[in-house]
This record gives structure tokens, sequence and C-alpha cells, in this order.
């Protein structure tokens, strides 16, 4: 689906409206595969709707926010309470597409520490604790994306990424945890160099997708 039709879609939908009901293509409770948290038991929830189009992305599907059912606030703070998840991530799709004020301050308010994914291309409406910024060469980040991000995580598909990810490295502050992350179809010529890149830079770490080798979601 197009990034315009996306966008559409996005601004056909009330602004007041989507405080209150969100475009979900997806929830579940499962282990964080990548990054900081890898590891970690996490309830995601996936918000649909994506004008980024990578084209290694593996949940093209979130992209078109209009295929997906509107869910309430209210409805998804249940499902997180049901599996007593104490850890949620708020990915996609592009999940600062929207304001996400009314989401976070209910998950906030039942105790439920937060992450997201977010490419950094929209300002963030809402309070969360981890701030994951995984830049896209295929739309710029906003500016204070770097100012905010607690994980830099990079995906590396071709061997000028290394370079781009070091720019985007000189840009966080400096608490920030570096990661890169082979792109999973081209792990097997990516990898090693990822490896090798890292014990000469050990500033980086090496994200791997953890879940994908567990067979879970």
């Amino acid at each position: 689906m197009g990034a315009f039709f996306v966008i559409f879609v996005v601004m056909a939908m009330s602004k007041e409206r989507l405080k209150e009901e969100l475009p979900i293509m997806e929830f579940f409770y499962t282990i964080q595969g990548e990054g900081y948290h890898s590891g970690r038991a996490a309830f995601f929830i996936r918000i649909a709707g994506c004008d980024v189009g990578c084209a290694w992305c593996d949940v093209k599907e979130s992209w078109d926010a209009g295929a997906h059912e509107l869910k309430s606030i209210s409805y998804l703070i249940e499902q997180v309470k049901n599996v007593n998840a104490s850890f949620c991530v708020i990915t996609g799709g592009e999940p600062c597409m929207y304001d996400l004020s009314t989401l976070t301050a209910a998950l906030k308010n039942e105790n439920i520490e937060l992450a997201i994914e977010t490419s950094g291309c929209y300002e963030l409406k809402g309070k969360i604790d981890w701030y994951c910024f995984s830049p896209k060469k295929f739309k710029k980040p906003v500016e204070n994306a770097y100012s905010l991000a607690d994980e830099l995580k990079v995906i590396i598909s071709h061997p000028s990424d290394f370079e781009w990810a070091e720019s985007h490295a000189k840009k966080v502050n400096s608490t920030c945890k570096l990661y890169l992350q082979t792109e999973w179809s081209k792990q097997e010529r990516f990898l090693p160099l990822i490896i090798e890149y890292v014990k000469n830079n050990p500033k980086w770490k090496i994200s791997t997708q953890t879940h994908k080798h567990m067979n879970i979601p």
C-alpha cells in the first residue's frame, strides 16, 4: 500500500477518536527478542499504519492502517492485565504517527513499564520509559529522536550502513545504548561483518532477532 494512502487513512480518522481507539494489527505476550531488553517477558502492542516503507520490513501487513480494526484503549489495557504483564512494548508499523498519550497514561496508571520501537520520523506524543530509536534511510528522523533515544538500533543490510550508523551515533546522548542488527535474510553475509566491526568498535553491541531462533512472535 502506498505511503500517501496510509497517510490519507490516518488523517481521515478523527484525532479525538484515535486518542481512545487505535488501529491494531496484533497484540501478544511473548519474550522481547532484540535490543537492550532482549530475553525479557513483554506484552507487544503492534499499531497499524506506516509510511516509512522499508523494503526489508517483515511486517508489511502492518502498513495499511485501514486494513485493521480499531481497538479501544480500555480493551488493550484489559489484555495486558489479563496476562499480568509488567512490561509493554508499543511497536508498529510506525506507532508515533498517532497521539499515544491516552494509551501510555492508561498503561502507566497500571504500573506497566513502557518501551516504544520507532523510526523516529514523528514526534512522540505520550510518556514512555524506554525509547528504542531505529532510524531508516527512507525517511528522515525528527531532531528530538536523538535526545530521547535510550537505545539506537541500526539495521545492517549493506556495507555502507556501518558509516550511516556512526552518523546517527554521533547525535544521540552519551548514555544511549548502541546496537547493530543484521537484516534477517542477509545475516549469513553481514553477521560476520558486524562481529568484526563490534570487536574493533566496542561502543557498539550486537542485537540479534532471538525470537526468530526461538520460533516465537
